[in-house]
């Protein structure tokens, strides 16, 4: 069977679909499209930021003596473990980032104000 490749990929796919309701939502609120772009590129850069922060690697040595089965499921765990680790960093990045962009976004408008 074949494998099968979505262009764009997923994350793509929500990183557009993030960068429309973001710039739907800031018009609704009187947003005109200089404070759009900025905006948009602060989400970008953090966006950016998070991906490359996002990836890790680690390796654990096993002893000799356990069993091809008690090494697959330590296995498993080490890696349900991360991906929970992960899941939370992940979920916990995302709101910092998003006060970040929005104390931008209010730093940007009253400099322009100025």
């Amino acid at each position: 069977m074949a494998d099968i490749l979505e262009f764009p990929t997923r994350e793509k796919q929500a990183f557009s679909f993030l960068q429309e309701q973001l710039s739907q939502l800031l018009r609704s609120k009187g947003a005109d499209q200089t404070l759009i772009d900025f905006a948009i590129t602060s989400l970008t850069d953090a966006y950016a930021e998070l991906q490359k922060e996002s990836d890790c690697h680690f390796e654990v040595r096993l002893p000799g003596q356990m069993t091809e089965q008690e090494a697959a499921r330590l296995q498993e765990d080490i890696g349900a473990g991360i991906d929970q680790l992960r899941k939370e960093h992940h979920d916990l990045t995302l709101r910092l980032a998003a006060r970040l962009m929005l104390t931008e976004l209010r730093l940007f408008q009253r400099e322009r104000e100025d």
